[in-house]
């Protein structure tokens, strides 16, 4: 097993983003439509929040409830973005090693961590599901 691998080589680099402008259904289509879970937010090219599927699940009631389709509209028509995400979410940068990483997803609860370049730009997204791949691969 390499011991310091980078995470730049299990992560995502082709980041699907939304806008901090954007509305909620654009989040829930591109959600839907690629299958992903976590979304970084970017306000004028900088990262300013993080939304996942289980943040959307939290503000609609059709699946739960039948004849609620118009309940989550009137919600998603109501809130915004900002209102829903995770603001300055934690980023690591491209150099911290899989390990590294396997410990912050231990310590701080989280699923999925931007990851960034030098200058801080959005580099790539990690989540608990490629660090989980990763070891797989080792054994």
């Amino acid at each position: 097993m390499k011991r310091r691998e980078p995470v730049s080589t299990i992560m995502t680099s082709s980041v699907l983003t939304v806008n901090l402008n954007d509305d909620l259904h654009q989040v829930i289509d591109l959600i839907n439509h690629h299958k992903i879970r976590h979304v970084p937010v970017l306000n004028a090219g900088e990262i300013v929040g993080m939304i996942s599927r289980t943040d959307i699940n939290r503000l609609t009631f059709s699946s739960l409830f039948d004849g609620q389709d118009d309940a989550d509209e009137a919600v998603l028509q109501m809130l915004t973005i900002a209102q829903v995400m995770t603001h300055k979410p934690r980023t690591i940068p491209a150099t911290m090693t899989i390990r590294e990483v396997a410990e912050v997803f231990t310590e701080e609860e989280f699923h999925a961590l931007p990851v960034v370049s030098g200058d801080n730009t959005l580099a790539g997204i990690v989540t608990t599901t490629d660090v989980i791949n990763y070891l797989l691969d080792q054994y």
